[in-house]
């Protein structure tokens, strides 16, 4: 089974760029999780079932921001509309043999007006969230998580240890997951290698490769001898991310 996930800064705005059909012509997913979608179901004229998806939806209260939205070709066995903050940013899929997470983790904001959210409820929340369907079964988890976790994770990270996705508080959320069992999937098959999935539309960062690795695919250690790749990628435009993936066999 091959999962992706991907922020696309907008849904409407990449079909219409004609990059979700292209994304999809060219890697076939699975299940494809989306995060920042910003539109509800009503606002898009575009019909995945042709395309061989169903698409369930959690979007934001606020029209034009945050939400979360799964393609799958692959019926669930239940679906969870997790909505902390109304801002639709955790949409959780029974499967047979996991739990699938897809989740946008707010950002702290440029001034860290929103890092005390995520370091004392929001992380912690969302931990305690994993931990309790993981008790049930193995649990995978994607999504843009706004914050990079270690040096290797940022083009520049001496510059930026206390700008927002790079503070202490964010890494030790990330920290915890793994204390807590999660594998990072994409670090633990490329243990050295600086790739990124985000970059700042200043400066020609995206030309440049001056980005941050803020998407993440974790799972429970129950099926890390199921992993079978993990991959970034960087060639897809259409947004300010790019998509991530994992293969398991399940």
């Amino acid at each position: 089974m091959k999962i992706f996930s991907w922020n696309i800064n907008g849904l409407r705005a990449v079909i219409n760029k004609g990059a979700l059909q292209n994304f999809l012509a060219s890697e076939n997913p699975d299940i494809l999780c989306l995060q920042e979608i910003k539109c509800k179901p009503n606002q898009i004229d575009f019909d995945f079932s042709q395309l061989g998806y169903d698409i369930i939806w959690n979007p934001a209260e606020r029209s034009g921001y945050s939400g979360t939205a799964i393609l799958t070709k692959i019926k669930p066995l239940s679906v969870s509309h997790e909505n902390p903050l109304n801002e639709g940013r955790i949409l959780v899929l029974e499967f047979t043999d996991f739990f699938l997470i897809d989740v946008y983790t707010p950002n702290s904001k440029p001034d860290l007006s929103r890092l005390s959210l995520r370091e004392k409820t929001w992380d912690p929340d969302f931990l305690t969230l994993l931990k309790q369907l993981e008790s049930k079964k193995p649990v995978i988890v994607c999504g843009d998580f706004n914050a990079a976790h270690e040096e290797i994770d940022l083009a520049r990270p001496k510059t930026n240890h206390h700008s927002a996705g790079f503070t202490d508080e964010e890494r030790q959320g990330i920290t915890n997951l793994i204390s807590a069992g999660f594998i990072d999937t994409f670090r633990s098959k490329n243990p050295n290698v600086a790739r990124y999935t985000w970059w700042s539309h200043w400066g020609k960062a995206r030309e440049n490769n001056v980005g941050w690795r803020i998407d993440y695919f974790f799972i429970s250690q129950s099926l890390k001898n199921r992993l079978k790749t993990a991959e970034i990628y960087e060639r897809h435009l259409g947004s300010d991310h790019c998509p991530i993936s994992i293969e398991v066999k399940l």
